[in-house]
């Protein structure tokens, strides 16, 4: 089942490399970007597009860090706290097999 993913994954990654590679065969027209406060010299659309979305992924990356710190400070914290438990379970167990014998 394992090597049936395997397949599918990396059909699905050819078939985007593929459609990326004509994206980009057919957008080569040079194109100047103006923003609002700097003009940025001419490239072809394909790459301004390409450099949005690693912005755009960075960016991303950068907001989704600190609720991933969050989240990974909970984590820990609560598997301390399931430590503890185990071990206070542990103590009561063996303190209740003294009891009976």
């Amino acid at each position: 089942m394992r090597w049936l993913k395997g397949v599918i994954l990396a059909i699905i990654l050819i078939v985007v490399l593929l459609l990326g590679i004509l994206f980009a065969v057919n957008n080569q027209q040079p194109l100047p970007l103006d923003l609002i406060w700097v003009q940025l010299p001419s490239a072809s659309l394909s790459l301004w597009l390409l450099v949005a979305l690693a912005c755009g992924v960075i960016l991303g990356m950068l907001a989704m860090t600190g609720m991933y710190l969050r989240l990974r400070t909970l984590l820990t914290r609560a598997q301390r706290h399931n430590q503890q438990q185990r071990k206070e379970l542990d103590r009561l167990r063996t303190q209740e097999f003294k009891e009976s014998t």
